[in-house]
């Protein structure tokens, strides 16, 4: 098998709300959309991200009303301490502060308009060990 693309689907409220969230603060850009449908990308992300709007009929019966919760979108980015500043300033509300883990990694989160929670991090390995 050879993978050529990947992506992440979310069932959401409001796609639009959504897609401009990513659009606006993340840098994505929107590839393909229709009604109830958005395809963002970026050249970096090395993914897709897709909203669907929930109770699609072309979703399956199992999935059509499910929300997406209990997950996090992440990215690893090169100044989290300057993403975090720009997206203060841009007016983005903080859900989770700045957190510095034992094991080297750093994060803060914000959460879009349909809950989707983004997380961005970096990487500092503790030194010695």
């Amino acid at each position: 098998m050879q993978i050529t693309a990947s992506a992440v689907s979310l069932n959401v409220e409001d796609v639009p709300a959504s897609a401009a969230f990513l659009t606006t603060h993340f840098g994505f850009r929107e590839e393909m959309a229709a009604d109830g449908f958005a395809s963002l990308t970026r050249e970096d992300a090395g993914m897709n991200v897709v909203f669907l709007r929930r109770g699609l009929p072309s979703l399956p019966d199992d999935q059509r009303d499910t929300h997406a919760a209990g997950l996090i979108l992440a990215f690893v980015v090169d100044d989290l301490d300057g993403e975090l500043a720009r997206l203060r300033e841009e007016g983005v509300t903080i859900t989770m502060p700045l957190r510095e883990e034992p094991w080297g990694e750093r994060a803060f989160q914000v959460t879009d308009p349909n809950g989707v929670i983004v997380q961005l991090v970096d990487w500092n390995a503790p030194t010695g060990q």
